[in-house]
């Protein structure tokens, strides 16, 4: 009976709603809205406004990749309702949400989209749907990829700050604007074949859906074809004009029914939470590395996470983990307190590593040497290199606070590390060794890790970014996929085949809402007033920590 439903819903999609009458579909309608953002992992946070303390669940990206997985093979489920408007996601989230949706299709049950209004992102996801359809009054274009970079040196020097940059990687970029007032010739091509790259990849797959030349499509940005809803339409971007009443009247006949009331819906974060977890004894581990690296408070502090490892490694009913990270990098002794213990896990399990929006810099070393590395065409990889950075403030506080600083020392160079007076020529030379012996292990770590020369290596990073599509390309990545793909790969290293052959444990673990508040570890001797506080003014928190300015010996990747 399944096979006859998804057969007439088929020919109706194809057809139109006058083909067919009666009742053809039985089930729900999975509602996907994620106008709250989709986050990399799920997470409860609290947030204070003039009424108070309130509360918020995020649904994270496997969460819905998941469901999705599930709602195909569910009886229950007849078809997905993408709804487009005020959709957040960065550019690789979209693009793992995008295959997941096509794989729903496939299973021959429909994904219907809707928008008021369409743009680059949103169209690129809704894109993928059977039917997609946008309000008669919508509007909206596309207009390719675009990044903006603001170069800090001319009011730097009005403000007499000077930042000394020390690096190895001609690409390496991070802290270009502190030097420069324009883009160097190397960042500005690093970033157009970049952008151009991820977006070839967009184009080539919008247009495949749509049955277009990709040629048409940049043709339509580039002369700015669209505008109006009837210009979508009139270019064969979607399929029709309809009101939210129209929208819901066409649902209804999908479902041989006049009445929206016999139409029952459920939606994404509603299924995502009626899904059962896995009850197998054999676990598969996935780890998060999200964030920025730091040695202490932040997003991935380097020894909290290493000691996380440590207890997946030691837990003896872990069978295999997936590394997922999503991090732009950070400094060279957290980075590299988690690739150790990695390396120490790949010796008792198998570790697949999967990739976010970004693993660059140091977020490639951690896992450059895990078993198989999956990552989205989308994904920025690579940045294989190394900088630091030394900012000198003490003609700024003379100029602008009339305060006269007099630095004392028992050594030559006592007052290196005070950010008061520029590195000299031998400081500077001292820094720059550092860099280059870092850079040179960086290098090593991946030639070992990937099965290349040190050479082939050095060839390719310099501090370059790559899109996951290069990276695959150039072997530092091995197979474009979603972070569901890298779970059923190391889930074939350990003779699995399906979700209910293992059960799936994320960490680092989820705090509660009652966690975030008052913690739950006897050794946090945090008063919990003193950690609202950190947790409600996270801005001071970054802005006391200065990453990019550091004034001591730390060095960022």
């Amino acid at each position: 009976m399944k096979h006859l439903l998804t057969l007439a819903l088929s020919l109706f999609l194809l057809t139109g709603p006058g083909a067919f009458a009666g009742d053809y579909l039985k089930g729900k309608v999975l509602k996907i809205n994620l106008s709250d953002g989709v986050s990399e992992r799920e997470d409860n946070s609290i947030s204070l406004s003039l009424s108070g303390l309130s509360a918020s669940s995020s649904v994270s990206l496997l969460q819905i990749e998941r469901a999705l997985r599930k709602a195909a093979d569910d009886d229950r489920i007849a078809m997905v309702f993408l709804n487009l408007d005020h959709f957040q996601a960065g550019m690789a989230a979209l693009e793992e949400i995008r295959t997941c949706l096509g794989e729903f299709s496939k299973s021959g049950k429909p994904v219907v989209a809707y928008a008021a209004s369409l743009g680059n992102g949103s169209y690129y996801l809704g894109s993928v749907a059977d039917r997609i359809f946008m309000h008669p009054q919508g509007e909206g274009s596309l207009t390719g990829l675009g990044s903006t970079q603001f170069f800090l040196k001319d009011l730097l020097d009005k403000l007499e700050i000077e930042v000394q940059l020390i690096r190895h990687g001609k690409f390496k970029s991070a802290g270009e604007m502190y030097i420069r007032n324009d883009i160097s010739p190397e960042n500005r091509r690093q970033y157009e074949e970049l952008l151009e790259s991820i977006w070839s990849g967009f184009v080539d797959e919008m247009a495949q859906s749509r049955g277009l030349r990709s040629e048409t499509i940049r043709q339509m940005a580039d002369q700015l074809t669209l505008s109006t809803a009837k210009t979508w339409l009139d270019n064969s971007l979607v399929d029709g004009l309809k009101y939210r009443d129209e929208m819901e009247q066409y649902i209804c006949r999908l479902f041989g029914t006049t009445d929206p009331k016999d139409i029952k819906s459920v939606s994404i974060q509603d299924y995502i939470g009626k899904i059962r977890k896995g009850s197998s004894s054999k676990k598969i581990a996935v780890i998060y590395a999200d964030g920025e690296i730091v040695r202490e408070s932040g997003d991935i502090v380097g020894e909290k996470l290493a000691h996380k490892i440590a207890a997946v490694r030691a837990d003896s009913t872990v069978k295999a983990v997936v590394f997922r990270v999503n991090s732009p990098g950070g400094e060279v002794v957290a980075a590299d307190m988690i690739r150790r213990e990695i390396e120490l896990l790949m010796k008792d399990k198998p570790v697949v590593a999967s990739y976010g929006e970004y693993a660059a810099s140091g977020g490639y070393l951690i896992s450059a040497g895990c078993r198989r590395i999956f990552t989205d065409n989308a994904t920025l990889t690579g940045s294989i290199g190394v900088f630091g950075m030394v900012p000198s403030f003490g003609k700024a506080i003379k100029k602008n606070l009339h305060v006269t600083p007099v630095q004392i020392g028992t050594n030559a160079h006592s007052g290196m590390t005070q950010g008061i007076a520029p590195l000299s020529e031998e400081e500077l030379a001292w820094y720059q060794q550092e860099i280059e012996d870092i850079y040179d292990t960086f290098v090593g770590v991946v030639a070992n890790g990937r099965s290349m020369t040190k050479e082939a290596v050095d060839e390719i990073a310099q501090g370059r970014v790559w899109s996951g599509k290069d990276a695959l390309r150039l072997g530092l990545a091995d197979e474009k996929g979603t972070i569901l793909d890298a779970i059923d790969y190391a889930a074939s290293l350990i003779g699995k085949k399906g979700a209910e052959d293992y059960r799936l444990v994320c960490y680092p673990e989820v705090k509660s809402i009652r966690e975030t508040l008052f913690g739950n570890d006897k050794k946090d001797k945090d008063e919990p007033l003193v950690r609202l506080r950190k947790m409600l003014h996270p801005g001071l928190n970054t802005l006391a920590r200065m990453p990019y300015l550091t004034i001591d010996e730390t060095i960022v990747y």
